[in-house]
């Protein structure tokens, strides 16, 4: 399995009383796959996955599923605290009908780097699935390091790493060493377009819900080969994706589909709302973004 293109990592869009609204989340979708996306990342802590109870994510991995095309990539995130949970939530996972699961760091427990890949270890050997591996430091306290990467790399079915780190070089490290075997996915939407320079051919992208169209354009010019013109759209999105990666991320990129005119809801707490003075600055960036 080759992974490509632009891959939102999904929010999850919740009515006026909290629950979630599938009804938005059939529109939603709809303008994502109008925009040119490849494919669907459900359940990621861009969609407030910690936040929803585990009959309410299989809920969204299945509508996610029946909406997707065939040839559209279905990646879920399964994530937990606890291997045991993990392996059971990538089972249910795979019976709803998904082959590849995104794993980061169990959070709230900073593995270390042994235990950390004798978890991954242990997910591959009792589920049959894929595992794309999601590196973000930052907000996980550790990172997948290279002797994680090491003993993984001629596993077949670990097909990638999403790389939220930030780290350039570490990305350059990545495509340098793992090529072939383990695909670079960019995680770090800033620097997105030095990630497709270093071999990034997959994008799973929480930006992409409020400027699917421009993100993927940037993807498409990349690809075409006019870097220069590349760079140009890229100078473009990057204050905006800069402001997301500033704090508030998931508030902000629900706050940017309003800009679209998708009404998505609010986050469910701890996550508050966003201050007047904080909506104002994102939608200033926002506003070359909007009419792509």
């Amino acid at each position: 399995m080759k992974l490509s293109g632009v891959m939102p990592a999904l929010i999850t869009p919740f009515d006026a009383n909290g629950k979630v609204d599938f009804k938005a989340f059939e529109k939603h979708l709809t303008g994502l796959r109008a925009a040119g996306v490849t494919g669907w990342v459900p359940m990621g802590s861009t969609g407030e996955y910690s936040a929803l109870s585990n009959a309410e994510r299989d809920e969204v991995l299945k509508f996610v599923k029946d909406f997707a095309n065939e040839g559209e990539a279905l990646i879920a995130g399964t994530n937990a605290p606890a291997t045991r949970e993990v392996i059971e939530n990538t089972l249910r996972a795979k019976e709803i009908g998904y082959d590849t699961v995104l794993l980061a760091t169990p959070f709230y427990t900073r593995p270390t780097q042994d235990e950390l890949l004798a978890h991954f270890q242990k997910v591959l050997a009792e589920t049959n699935v894929n595992l794309v591996l999601y590196s973000y430091p930052y907000k996980d306290g550790v990172e997948i390091g290279f002797d994680i990467l090491d003993a993984l790399a001629d596993d077949p079915r670990v097909l990638g790493i999403k790389e939220s780190s930030g780290s350039l070089q570490r990305a350059i490290d990545i495509h340098a060493r793992y090529h072939g075997r383990i695909d670079l996915i960019s995680g770090s939407d800033d620097i997105a377009l030095d990630f497709m320079f270093w071999g990034a051919d997959a994008w799973i992208c929480g930006p992409a819900n409020c400027m699917a169209k421009a993100c993927v354009d940037l993807d498409r010019t990349f690809r075409s080969g006019d870097l220069a013109k590349a760079r140009e759209k890229m100078i473009v999105l990057y204050k905006a994706m800069n402001i997301l990666e500033s704090g508030k991320f998931v508030q902000k990129v629900k706050y940017g589909c309003e800009l679209q005119g998708q009404s998505v809801g609010n986050c469910r707490a701890p996550l508050g709302e966003l201050t007047a003075d904080e909506k104002a600055e994102f939608r200033k960036a926002m506003e070359p973004i909007l009419n792509w």
